[in-house]
């Protein structure tokens, strides 16, 4: 078992050791960690948690898009743990999470990595 050191920030810095090689929506609710949840497997963001420090692997969520990603989100539900990482979990972490689209449109490089167009390149100043 590869085992994970997993701190919740805003729930009074709580510690759960993991294994790295579930996800860590299931591996949190088997410690009786209270996190919403909806499809399971990576389609939608209710379990979207934010990710402050640590890598995770997340290669199955094909909910995010690249500004999403970019804030730092991850889906609890598909992410493994690749490292010790401390995560903000449930809505009260969801700052940048929903934007609306009109007064904030994604650019070309932020939609999902699927559609999206390269970053554009900006100078820099010599």
């Amino acid at each position: 078992m590869t085992t994970r050191t997993i701190t919740l920030a805003n729930r009074d810095g709580a510690t759960y050791e993991v294994d790295g090689r579930q996800p860590l929506l299931k591996s949190l609710m088997d410690q009786s960690v209270d996190l919403p949840y909806g499809c399971e497997y990576g389609g939608c963001i209710t379990c979207a948690g934010k990710l402050i420090e640590g890598e995770v692997n997340q290669a199955p969520q094909v909910a995010l898009n690249n500004r999403q990603i970019n804030n730092g989100y991850i889906i609890l539900c598909v992410a493994r743990p690749l490292t010790d990482c401390v995560l903000e979990v449930g809505v009260d972490s969801h700052d940048k999470l929903y934007r609306n689209p009109f007064l904030d449109p994604l650019e070309p490089h932020e939609l999902k990595a699927d559609i999206a167009a390269p970053a554009p390149i900006t100078e820099t100043p010599k």
